[in-house]
């Protein structure tokens, strides 16, 4: 059933738009899991790995003075890759499972009686989850900061407009999971099985200099790697990363309209 037969255009139909994100944003704030995944865990997990594991706050002095890597710590190599599993968290593990939640108790169906259009619904929540991601990444790059000292962006332009680029595609493949699940559990089955391997790929476990080559070129191919490849470029290194940025907008570029071209309202 198409949205158009659910939800016919009305003058009136964004009117209590603010009043529903407020009511959402609350509804959001109640369920501990989503708010400790999509805001804290990144953070714990910098904090965690830079205290736990040894040699992480240890100056990297082995590299050649000429290398990017040289004076900086393991911990700070880190911080890229954490900013891209927070934009994967929120479009991975929680989006979809939101909109495969209210399909399954048909709240989009119910809306659709109502003067609100049913895309309100859906507009609240990705920016309920789009504040949640730069929440995160504010408070894991805060903690970071002030417990490790890490460095400065090199390059903050290409920073951000790799965050942005990496936001945008991760949202996508988010949008082409939550289209058709039927039901929460649904969305995290299929979600899963996208969300570790995305992770490998960009550097959770093998980060920076480290990661073996064949995973960083298979990487910079998948969005979350070339998110993650792309931060690491503009934090520590020279030049633009062309191939990457390319790569994370033609993820955008194919996913997102399949996304809403599949999406089902019941």
């Amino acid at each position: 059933m198409s949205a158009s037969t659910l939800a016919p255009t009305r003058a009136s139909g964004w009117r209590g738009f603010p009043t529903l994100l407020r009511t959402e944003t609350k509804v959001w704030l109640r369920d501990g899991a989503g708010v400790f995944f999509g805001l804290i865990f990144p953070t714990v997990l910098l904090v965690g790995v830079g205290l736990v594991i040894p040699g992480m706050r240890d100056v990297i002095t082995d590299a050649p003075p000429s290398s990017p890597w040289f004076g900086l710590t393991p911990v700070a190599l880190y911080v890229p890759t954490v900013l891209a599993m927070a934009l994967a968290t929120a479009a991975l593990t929680i989006l979809p499972a939101t909109f495969g939640a209210m399909r399954e108790k048909g709240v989009l169906r119910r809306l659709a009686t109502t003067p609100m259009r049913p895309q309100g619904l859906i507009a609240t929540h990705y920016l309920i989850n789009l504040g949640a991601t730069i929440a995160s990444s504010v408070i894991a790059l805060v903690a970071g900061q002030l417990v490790f000292g890490i460095v400065a962006p090199r390059q903050v332009g290409v920073v951000v407009l790799a965050f942005v680029l990496g936001l945008a595609a991760m949202f996508a493949v988010g949008t082409a999971i939550a289209a058709r699940v039927p039901r929460a559990q649904t969305a995290s089955a299929i979600s899963m099985p996208v969300y570790f391997p995305m992770l490998l790929l960009a550097g959770m476990w093998t980060p920076g200099p480290i990661m073996p080559e064949v995973l960083r070129v298979v990487g910079r191919f998948t969005p979350l790697g070339a998110a993650s490849q792309a931060m690491t470029i503009g934090w520590f290194e020279q030049g633009f990363p062309l191939l990457q940025m390319v790569v994370m907008a033609a993820w955008t570029a194919v996913l997102l309209p399949v996304g809403i071209k599949l999406f089902r309202w019941v």
